[in-house]
């Protein structure tokens, strides 16, 4: 009996060491990137930003009612102190502040139109980045328990990034910057595959140490 409890007992630490071990293998991509790792969709072309600094409004008219005003501007003020780590400055101001000379202003708002159908879109000449009030509320409607933060925090960091000039997506699939695949049936990369299945999104909400790292390289810092 002893013998079948602690072999009972040894099975239940080898289960639990390797739920473990997808999920840190997922936090360690998060803040590790191997010098190999960096890989591109080429879906686009990079490009450095032609500001010295950016910064950032919002404007709350047309969220969706469950979404606080607060909130979301906290989780723009996330995205971007995390994005400044790419050696871009980047202020999050009230909207209509006037920049300062060579500063670039991001307009994050709600719209449909802007955003396309999508939940996030960046249209750089219109120096916008679009929510999608339809496509959140849609998924509201589909799956109310889902804690549609962390998908808007995911949706916020990864349309930024293409204001910091990162303009292709990314292959690795932690990347907030990431596509899982390109539609033809290429598979994003993980250092563990079978990981993926690990957690609902795979993708992390902020930019991850290759979105920064590339973003960069992309901008000489």
């Amino acid at each position: 009996m002893l013998l079948i409890k602690t072999l009972l007992a040894s099975c239940a630490v080898l289960l639990m060491c390797g739920k473990l071990s997808a999920q840190t293998v997922r936090e360690q991509e998060i803040v590790e990137c191997r010098s190999d790792e960096i890989a591109v969709w080429q879906d686009g072309i990079d490009r450095p930003v032609a500001h010295v600094a950016l910064q950032v409004t919002y404007q709350h008219d047309g969220a969706p009612g469950w979404f606080d005003a607060a909130r979301v501007e906290n989780l723009i003020s996330r995205a971007a102190q995390e994005w400044a780590k790419c050696g871009i400055p980047v202020t999050v101001v009230a909207p209509n502040t006037v920049a300062p000379q060579g500063t670039g202003t991001i307009r994050v708002q709600w719209s449909d139109k802007g955003s396309m159908g999508n939940f996030g879109l960046a249209n750089l000449t219109q120096r916008t980045l679009s929510l999608g009030p339809k496509a959140f509320g849609m998924l509201h409607d589909r799956n109310p328990s889902h804690d549609a933060m962390q998908t808007l925090q995911m949706v916020i960091s990864h349309e930024m990034g293409h204001f910091f000039g990162l303009m292709a997506h990314s292959r690795r699939c932690v990347d907030v910057l990431s596509y899982y695949h390109d539609g033809k049936g290429a598979q994003c990369y993980s250092r563990d595959p079978a990981g993926l299945k690990s957690v609902v999104e795979y993708r992390h909400t902020l930019p991850t140490a290759c979105d920064i790292a590339r973003c960069r390289r992309i901008n000489g810092r």
